[in-house]
């Protein structure tokens, strides 16, 4: 196998990240075999360089190598566009058209963005694979080709195939060699390697110092998401060396030209194109729900200040570490002191306490000390609750968003960072 430095060298591939050379090497190792292969990853982090390696490296080198992207070819025009077409099939066929499967014959054909292809030009495709064969559009000859075929996604095809936007055979078909390019979010031992890298570029394309990042600056590029990975980064490197009057730049800076930069977002699952992936729809939920309990968490540290103010005003002993299970928090609640040594929440919304049999309302939390030699004492009895249900976690953040703005939805949906159309629908679920 040829080393992995020579060839990150003669392809332009900036990094040491495990993930990434993993990468790699399965490029290089599949490039001498004419097998089809898949290339998975977000926008942006570079699939083309991989269908580049794998026809560098292989015997069909010194033929063609196109790049075609499936989603930028209107419907109607796809298929005369990769399979070519006859003088009169359709309006406009002023002459006869050779198709990308013919004029790349011995070579290779990088197919972008495969998921977006017709079911019909699919068909298409899967014979070309299985033997070779192809018919012009308005044509009745068939006609035959070598072409090595490369595939690249941005979403899971294997949710299209499910959803019957994508023809299961062709997947296998194409999925003979699947490459997974990690994102940058995933490979960020390489974020400020390769902004060096983008600025050095920058400053000798437009003949001026290169920018640099003090310590404060790299963190903040390493903890942001990138969302447009290594496309994004490139494009804040030229932003900041066109625009920005010093040569050196610190987080200051950052936050005053670029504040999106200090955007938090949180994970999205490593497992983005396999079985374990989720939607757009299922990410924002995502979102909604650990936002609601970043919220919780914040309740429980004042309820725990509410609770030793409530101790010591009350001259109450507190219990040794360990002794009692620490209390839930809940979003809204209100402590009401019912006596000097007895204290009841009563919750805003019932559905979040176990009810008992006789009772459609839930139990209040009860606080009781035992009195011990004049001193009150905490006893080790212990209260269980059932579980919180994720679906109940979700409606509660929706109702305190909703009560919050008056039930102004674009502006709850702002708060709870999905959309406006994604919370009509919650709202509807979940009959608020």
């Amino acid at each position: 196998m040829a080393n992995l430095q020579s060839i990150k060298a003669r392809f332009g591939i900036v990094g040491t990240s495990k993930l990434l050379d993993a990468a790699i090497e399965t490029a290089v190792r599949v490039a001498p075999t004419d097998l089809a292969v898949c290339i998975f990853g977000e926008s942006g982090v570079g699939k083309e360089v991989f269908s580049k390696i794998i026809h560098g490296l292989s015997a069909r080198k010194h033929n063609d190598f196109i790049a075609v992207n499936c989603g930028a070819i209107p419907e109607g025009t796809i298929n005369s566009e990769l399979f070519g077409h006859e003088k009169g099939s359709f309006t406009g066929a002023l002459g006869d058209r050779k198709g990308y499967f013919e004029t790349v014959n011995g070579g290779t054909i990088f197919l972008d963005e495969i998921a977006e292809m017709p079911l019909d030009t699919q068909a298409l495709l899967l014979r070309v694979l299985e033997s070779g064969e192809f018919i012009r559009v308005g044509a009745s000859k068939v006609q035959k080709t070598d072409v090595r075929v490369i595939a690249a996604t941005n979403v899971d095809l294997q949710d299209r195939v499910h959803k019957g936007k994508f023809r299961e055979d062709l997947y296998y078909r194409l999925n003979t060699v699947p490459i997974r390019v990690p994102a940058l979010q995933e490979r960020r031992e390489d974020i400020t390697v390769l902004f060096r890298k983008f600025a050095h570029d920058f400053a000798e394309k437009y003949r001026m110092q290169p920018v640099k990042l003090d310590e404060r600056a790299e963190l903040v590029l390493e903890n942001y998401r990138w969302p447009g990975n290594i496309r994004e980064l490139k494009n804040v490197a030229e932003q900041l060396s066109v625009l920005s009057e010093e040569r050196l730049i610190t987080a200051e800076h950052l936050q005053a030209n670029m504040p999106q930069l200090f955007n938090r977002h949180l994970p999205i699952p490593a497992d983005r194109f396999g079985a374990g992936s989720k939607t757009g729809s299922d990410f924002q939920e995502r979102e909604l729900l650990y936002k609601f309990l970043f919220d919780m968490k914040k309740d429980l540290n004042d309820l725990k200040t509410m609770f030793y103010e409530l101790v010591k005003s009350n001259d109450l002993r507190m219990p040794e570490v360990g002794n009692f299970r620490q209390l839930p928090s809940f979003p809204s609640g209100d402590y009401v002191e019912q006596n000097p040594s007895r204290f009841e929440q009563y919750p805003s919304s019932p559905e979040l306490y176990p009810a008992d049999d006789h009772n459609d309302r839930a139990k209040p939390i009860i606080i009781e000390p035992n009195k011990q030699n004049g001193n009150a004492s905490f006893s080790k009895s212990e209260v269980e609750f059932a579980p919180l249900a994720m679906e109940e976690i979700e409606k509660e953040a929706i109702k305190r968003a909703l009560v919050k703005y008056k039930g102004r939805r674009k502006e709850a949906a702002e708060e709870l960072k999905i959309s406006e159309r994604t919370l009509y629908r919650k709202i509807k679920e979940y009959d608020l």
